[in-house]
Formats: structure tokens, C-alpha cells, sequence
């Protein structure tokens, strides 16, 4: 399967009053893994949103195991957890910089008319997209 990378360092703003950082950016840092994997499958979300495609989150699940602090390096890491042609679940792991999970997580998407919400078939109107997923869950490539 295919795993994108990316680091992230964390910022002052980004911790709590406790020091760590705050639950909700670890979603932000999960985003920018999953606009990562998209890009290294060489495409662009982006370019999807342009076309009046967005892709709203149905599902998260987000386990925190262990803080992550000021001028920490955050790794995260993401894959393609399921794809069915109409529904995506991105799997992702944020360790902290001794490779120890921080967060485990996913999310589940679907993709939509922007204007209307109506679901869309990846396959049929992304079928290079539908391709790339089909082969990403299949491959040893990271």
C-alpha cells in the first residue's frame, strides 16, 4: 500500500495551557497528510474543488496516545485505509520524534456536487483518480 509522509514542527500556537498540543490541530495535521498521499498519487484536491467536486469528512476517529510539545517534530503518516469507488477511509499515525504513536486515527469521506451535496461516483467521473486509489490499497510502494 501506498504511505505518505510528511513532518510537521510544532508550533508555540499550537499547544495548550498544559504544554501539549491541543487535540484539534492533530485534524489539521491529518488533513494535510491526507492533501500529501493525494498529492503524491499525482493529483490535486484543489483541482477536484475547481471542477465543483468537494469532499466533506462523515467519520472521524481519532485515538490521542501521547503529547507532542513545542518544537517537536511531528511525523505523520497516511494510507487508504478502504475504498469502494464512492467512499474513502484514510488510515493515519502522527508519532512523536522517538517514533512513539501520538495519535492514531481515521476519517471517512465521501465526494460531492458542491452545490447540491449529492454523492458522486469516484470511479465514474475520476476514473484516473479511481485507478490510482484501487492501486495505492495494492501496492508495497511507500
Amino acid at each position: 500500500m501506498l504511505i505518505s509522509k510528511k513532518e510537521i514542527e510544532v508550533r508555540y500556537a499550537e499547544t495548550d495551557q498544559m504544554g501539549v498540543v491541543y487535540h484539534g490541530n492533530y485534524l489539521v495535521w491529518m488533513e494535510l497528510g491526507r492533501t500529501q498521499l493525494i498529492k503524491d498519487l499525482g493529483f490535486s484536491y484543489a483541482a477536484m474543488e475547481e471542477g465543483g467536486i468537494i469532499s466533506p469528512v462523515i467519520d472521524i476517529q481519532v485515538s490521542y496516545k501521547k503529547p507532542l510539545r513545542y518544537g517537536d517534530i511531528a511525523k505523520v503518516t497516511t494510507w487508504i485505509e478502504h475504498y469502494d469507488g464512492l467512499r474513502v477511509i484514510y488510515g493515519y499515525e502522527i508519532v512523536t520524534p522517538n517514533d512513539e504513536a501520538a495519535v492514531v486515527a481515521t476519517s471517512t469521506h465521501v465526494c460531492v456536487k458542491k452545490g447540491s451535496f449529492r454523492p458522486i461516483q469516484i470511479r465514474k467521473l475520476y476514473p484516473d483518480w479511481h485507478a490510482a486509489y484501487e492501486n495505492a490499497k495494492k501496492t508495497g510502494v511507500e
